[in-house]
């Protein structure tokens, strides 16, 4: 049986909401060390903001670190995979969509995300990119 990516995913990832500032999202990027936030109100997800939406459309755009969440996140078209999917389908969706990362979620209610450097371990726990995605970063 094919493995899925619930068994790969990050489970209860960092979150934010809209009106939450771009400063606390990359602040809880730094406390959680990933590239990326769910945005999530009521409960449900509504976007995800990343390392490259801050830098792109705050810093690059010269906005100040105050900036809403909402200004900066991706929301539309946004990628979601359920649990059961497996991990083929998972990098397919990151193919066609050309995502690194992937909210996972059941009735829009978030479950956990899985990046590609989750599924580059799992393929192949010897290759560079694999190395690359495991590795700590320096205090």
């Amino acid at each position: 049986m094919a493995r899925t990516v619930a068994e790969l995913m990050t489970r209860e990832p960092a979150t934010v909401r809209e009106q939450d500032t771009v400063a606390r999202a990359a602040q809880l990027m730094r406390q959680n060390d990933t590239g990326n936030v769910a945005v999530v109100e009521d409960g449900h997800l509504v976007g995800i903001i990343t390392d490259r939406d801050i830098a792109v459309r705050v810093v690059a755009a010269d906005r100040p670190a105050s900036t809403p969440v909402g200004e900066a996140a991706s929301h539309e078209e946004l990628a979601v995979i359920s649990p059961e999917t497996t991990i083929q389908q998972a990098a397919s969706v990151m193919r066609e969509k050309s995502v690194r990362r992937l909210p996972v979620v059941r009735d829009d209610q978030l479950l956990g995300i899985v990046s590609l450097g989750d599924l580059a371990i799992e393929a192949d726990p010897e290759s560079g990119l694999a190395d690359v995605s495991a590795a700590k970063p320096n205090p």
